[in-house]
């Protein structure tokens, strides 16, 4: 099973795949789609569907996880946090995958033991439960440790995949 995972952000969109067999988990890529600060909302958004959908595009992943968005004290960064969400969202939908949603903190309880993990730590985590991991950015570890958690999460008892309409 090849997983993709996705930390969204508007500026920085972190990627990780890895193959799920069993218990046994394989590093397959990670990296970042980024967007240009000064191009406007929408074009932002637009590189965004354009990174993540070339992603699945090569790597061909079965199921994708996304982060949960948290609220901060900015209304205009949530807000646009969540539109940069959004495109993490439908890309995948666009393409028949079935995607589930995890909040950041059973992210890092699954991958570090500990709910409030910093960014540090997770990295530390992923190299240690991918040792071939190449992720040398916070987002693409972010993703990779998304990933993780759902190939622990996607096994549980009373899990199941949302099912999903092709509309390409």
């Amino acid at each position: 099973m090849r997983l993709l995972g996705i930390d969204p952000g508007l500026r920085n969109t972190g990627w990780g795949i890895i193959e799920s067999r069993g218990n046994r988990l394989s590093y397959i890529a990670d990296g970042v789609v980024r967007s240009t600060a000064t191009l406007p909302l929408s074009q932002r958004l637009l590189q965004l569907y354009d990174g993540i959908a070339e992603v699945i595009e090569k790597f061909a992943p079965d199921e994708v996880a996304v982060e949960e968005t948290f609220v901060n004290k900015n209304g205009a960064s949530t807000l646009k946090l969540g539109q940069a969400r959004g495109i993490a969202l439908l890309v995948p939908a666009r393409f028949a995958l079935p995607v589930a949603e995890y909040p950041a903190n059973l992210v890092k309880k699954s991958v570090v033991g500990v709910g409030h993990a910093d960014k540090g730590q997770i990295q530390m985590m992923v190299r240690v439960l991918l040792p071939s991991s190449l992720a040398t950015s916070a987002d693409a570890a972010d993703a990779l440790a998304i990933a993780i958690c759902h190939a622990h999460h996607r096994t549980a008892p009373g899990w199941t995949a949302p099912a999903v309409e092709s509309r390409l």
